[in-house]
């Protein structure tokens, strides 16, 4: 893996290293099941310093991860630490994100004088000049919001949102919890260790919101609110 960079948790005054595909992080995160560790990692090692091959104790990865277990230690660091991206292939995967931010704008969102989509020309010159800056690992739809808030004052931009309510096994919590947080209503806990919440999303991300939960949750039930 050519392009294989450092994802690097620091605990306890030591680092620990993995060497990650950096296009591959992304999904993974948002669903472990789409990549393998074999893809997603250039080697099955925990390290303290990658460059000089310095490796962790069993002691030391029991004591800062629990396990000495590769899945949990590798989902810790990429999930806390951080990804040290070289200069080129940061400046490449900001510009990808913003092109999807953009075109999920010009998608979703429609000008309300016109009733018609923006130009993707005009949503991207109103992003340069609120000076919004992508985030390579963080998903597009939760950036789309905050694009969306910082350029309001600069063109007009309205969205057809819905309410959707699903409800789910208790035992698919985390993995759920993880991608809807920011767009929770309301949540509840129900006598038989359901979790139940509602969301308020835009109207074209129904049938895709719908199936990233599906894959987290299989047995998810979901009703759209009037």
């Amino acid at each position: 893996m050519d392009d294989a960079v450092i994802a690097r948790l620091e605990k306890g005054g030591k680092r620990y290293e993995v060497l990650v595909d950096p296009n591959l992080v992304n999904q993974w995160k948002e669903d472990h099941d789409s990549v393998s560790l074999d893809n997603l990692l250039a080697t099955d090692e925990i390290w303290h310093d990658v460059k000089n091959g310095e490796r962790p104790t069993t002691d030391k990865l029991e004591a800062v991860f629990g396990t000495t277990e590769l899945a949990p230690c590798v989902e810790k660091i990429i999930h806390e630490g951080s990804i040290q991206l070289t200069t080129d292939q940061r400046k490449k995967m900001i510009q990808d994100k913003t092109r999807q931010v953009i075109a999920d704008i010009c998608m979703l969102g429609i000008d309300p004088q016109t009733k018609m989509p923006h130009p993707p020309q005009r949503v991207e010159n109103a992003l340069i000049e609120a000076r919004f800056k992508a985030d390579p690992f963080k998903p597009v739809e939760k950036q789309v919001k905050d694009a969306v808030a910082m350029i309001r004052e600069l063109i007009p931009i309205s969205f057809t949102t819905i309410r959707l309510a699903f409800k789910i096994p208790g035992v698919n919590y985390g993995a759920v919890f993880s991608v809807v947080r920011e767009d929770i209503l309301k949540e509840d806990w129900l006598a038989n260790g359901d979790w139940a919440f509602t969301v308020e999303i835009p109207a074209g991300m129904k049938a895709d919101y719908i199936a990233k939960i599906g894959k987290r949750a299989p047995d998810v039930v979901v009703k759209e609110l009037k």
